[in-house]
Protein backbone atom coordinates (compact mmCIF):
# COMPACT_ATOMS: atom_id res chain seq x y z
CA UNK A 1 0.00 0.00 0.00
CA UNK A 2 2.86 2.43 0.76
CA UNK A 3 4.49 2.06 -2.63
CA UNK A 4 7.64 3.92 -3.52
CA UNK A 5 9.24 5.77 -0.57
CA UNK A 6 11.08 8.12 -2.96
CA UNK A 7 7.74 9.14 -4.51
CA UNK A 8 6.25 9.63 -1.04
CA UNK A 9 9.22 11.79 -0.05
CA UNK A 10 8.90 13.92 -3.21
CA UNK A 11 5.16 14.36 -2.56
CA UNK A 12 5.80 15.37 1.07
CA UNK A 13 8.52 17.85 -0.01
CA UNK A 14 6.17 19.49 -2.52
CA UNK A 15 3.28 19.78 -0.08
CA UNK A 16 5.52 21.20 2.65
CA UNK A 17 7.13 23.69 0.24
CA UNK A 18 3.65 25.01 -0.61
CA UNK A 19 3.32 25.91 3.10
CA UNK A 20 6.79 27.46 3.35
CA UNK A 21 8.40 24.48 5.11
CA UNK A 22 11.28 22.24 4.16
CA UNK A 23 11.47 18.53 4.81
CA UNK A 24 14.38 17.96 7.19
CA UNK A 25 13.94 14.22 7.68
CA UNK A 26 11.45 11.47 6.92
CA UNK A 27 11.36 8.02 8.47
CA UNK A 28 8.96 5.33 7.34
CA UNK A 29 8.36 2.28 9.51
CA UNK A 30 5.62 0.40 11.25
CA UNK A 31 3.95 -2.58 9.63
CA UNK A 32 2.20 -3.17 6.32
CA UNK A 33 -1.09 -3.02 8.23
CA UNK A 34 -0.23 0.28 9.95
CA UNK A 35 2.49 2.42 8.41
CA UNK A 36 4.24 4.95 10.67
CA UNK A 37 5.63 8.11 9.06
CA UNK A 38 7.81 10.46 11.10
CA UNK A 39 8.48 13.83 9.52
CA UNK A 40 10.66 16.67 10.78
CA UNK A 41 10.10 20.10 9.30
CA UNK A 42 11.73 23.51 9.42
CA UNK A 43 11.08 26.82 7.72
CA UNK A 44 12.48 27.00 4.19
CA UNK A 45 14.15 30.30 4.97
CA UNK A 46 15.43 29.64 8.47
CA UNK A 47 16.10 32.73 10.53
CA UNK A 48 17.36 32.80 14.13
CA UNK A 49 14.65 32.74 16.80
CA UNK A 50 12.03 31.53 14.32
CA UNK A 51 11.38 27.99 15.38
CA UNK A 52 8.71 25.52 14.46
CA UNK A 53 5.68 25.72 16.74
CA UNK A 54 3.06 23.13 17.65
CA UNK A 55 0.62 25.03 15.42
CA UNK A 56 3.09 24.79 12.51
CA UNK A 57 3.32 21.03 13.00
CA UNK A 58 -0.47 20.74 13.16
CA UNK A 59 -0.97 22.73 9.96
CA UNK A 60 1.66 20.67 8.13
CA UNK A 61 0.11 17.46 9.45
CA UNK A 62 -3.37 18.45 8.23
CA UNK A 63 -2.04 19.34 4.77
CA UNK A 64 -0.12 16.08 4.50
CA UNK A 65 -3.09 14.02 5.68
CA UNK A 66 -5.30 15.64 3.02
CA UNK A 67 -2.70 14.80 0.39
CA UNK A 68 -2.35 11.20 1.58
CA UNK A 69 -6.11 10.74 1.52
CA UNK A 70 -6.48 12.29 -1.94
CA UNK A 71 -3.75 10.04 -3.34
CA UNK A 72 -5.04 6.96 -1.50
CA UNK A 73 -1.39 6.12 -0.95
CA UNK A 74 -1.50 4.92 2.68
CA UNK A 75 -5.00 3.62 3.17
CA UNK A 76 -6.89 4.63 6.28
CA UNK A 77 -4.62 3.06 8.92
CA UNK A 78 -1.42 5.01 9.27
CA UNK A 79 0.31 7.06 11.95
CA UNK A 80 1.71 10.45 10.98
CA UNK A 81 4.03 12.32 13.34
CA UNK A 82 5.17 15.82 12.38
CA UNK A 83 7.69 17.62 14.58
CA UNK A 84 10.41 20.23 14.59
CA UNK A 85 13.97 19.09 13.96
CA UNK A 86 15.04 20.11 17.47
CA UNK A 87 18.34 21.77 18.39
CA UNK A 88 20.34 18.60 17.80
CA UNK A 89 18.73 18.41 14.39
CA UNK A 90 19.46 15.92 11.65
CA UNK A 91 21.88 16.91 8.90
CA UNK A 92 20.82 14.92 5.83
CA UNK A 93 20.96 16.89 2.60
CA UNK A 94 23.65 18.88 0.88
CA UNK A 95 21.91 22.16 1.73
CA UNK A 96 21.94 21.15 5.43
CA UNK A 97 25.69 20.49 5.32
CA UNK A 98 26.21 23.86 3.61
CA UNK A 99 24.01 25.72 6.09
CA UNK A 100 25.87 24.31 9.10
CA UNK A 101 29.49 24.80 8.01
CA UNK A 102 31.49 25.56 11.15
CA UNK A 103 29.18 23.55 13.42
CA UNK A 104 29.97 20.22 15.08
CA UNK A 105 28.15 17.05 14.09
CA UNK A 106 27.96 13.55 15.43
CA UNK A 107 27.98 11.27 12.39
CA UNK A 108 28.28 7.61 11.53
CA UNK A 109 30.59 7.22 8.55
CA UNK A 110 30.37 4.19 6.32
CA UNK A 111 33.42 2.03 7.01
CA UNK A 112 34.72 4.28 9.83
CA UNK A 113 32.16 4.21 12.61
CA UNK A 114 30.78 7.14 14.61
CA UNK A 115 32.78 10.36 15.02
CA UNK A 116 32.31 13.90 16.22
CA UNK A 117 33.65 16.45 13.75
CA UNK A 118 33.38 20.05 12.62
CA UNK A 119 31.90 20.65 9.18
CA UNK A 120 34.70 22.50 7.37
CA UNK A 121 33.11 22.87 3.94
CA UNK A 122 31.10 21.20 1.21
CA UNK A 123 33.13 20.49 -1.92
CA UNK A 124 32.00 22.61 -4.87
CA UNK A 125 30.57 20.57 -7.73
CA UNK A 126 30.62 17.29 -5.77
CA UNK A 127 28.42 15.73 -3.10
CA UNK A 128 31.31 15.55 -0.63
CA UNK A 129 31.73 17.19 2.75
CA UNK A 130 35.02 17.97 4.49
CA UNK A 131 35.10 17.15 8.20
CA UNK A 132 37.71 17.95 10.84
CA UNK A 133 37.56 15.38 13.68
CA UNK A 134 37.10 17.03 17.08
CA UNK A 135 40.14 16.38 19.26
CA UNK A 136 42.61 16.34 16.40
CA UNK A 137 43.46 14.52 13.26
CA UNK A 138 43.52 15.39 9.59
CA UNK A 139 40.50 16.63 7.70
CA UNK A 140 38.60 13.89 5.90
CA UNK A 141 36.55 14.11 2.74
CA UNK A 142 33.39 12.05 2.85
CA UNK A 143 30.62 11.50 0.33
CA UNK A 144 27.43 12.92 1.83
CA UNK A 145 25.74 9.60 1.03
CA UNK A 146 28.29 7.87 3.31
CA UNK A 147 27.53 10.19 6.25
CA UNK A 148 24.69 8.42 8.09
CA UNK A 149 22.58 9.60 11.00
CA UNK A 150 24.37 12.95 11.27
CA UNK A 151 23.05 15.34 13.91
CA UNK A 152 24.21 18.73 15.11
CA UNK A 153 25.98 18.67 18.46
CA UNK A 154 25.09 21.18 21.14
CA UNK A 155 27.79 21.94 23.68
CA UNK A 156 25.65 21.96 26.82
CA UNK A 157 28.65 23.07 28.91
CA UNK A 158 29.39 26.19 26.85
CA UNK A 159 28.84 29.56 28.51
CA UNK A 160 25.59 31.20 27.54
CA UNK A 161 25.42 34.95 26.95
Amino acid sequence: MLGDVAALTADVETRLADLGFELVDIRVGGTTARVRIQIRIDWRDTVPERGITVDDCASASRALERGFEEAGRLGDRYVLEVSSPGIERPVRRREHWERFVGRDVQVRLRGRGRIRATITRVVEGRDDVVLKPVGGGDEIVVAIADARDATLVVDWNAERL
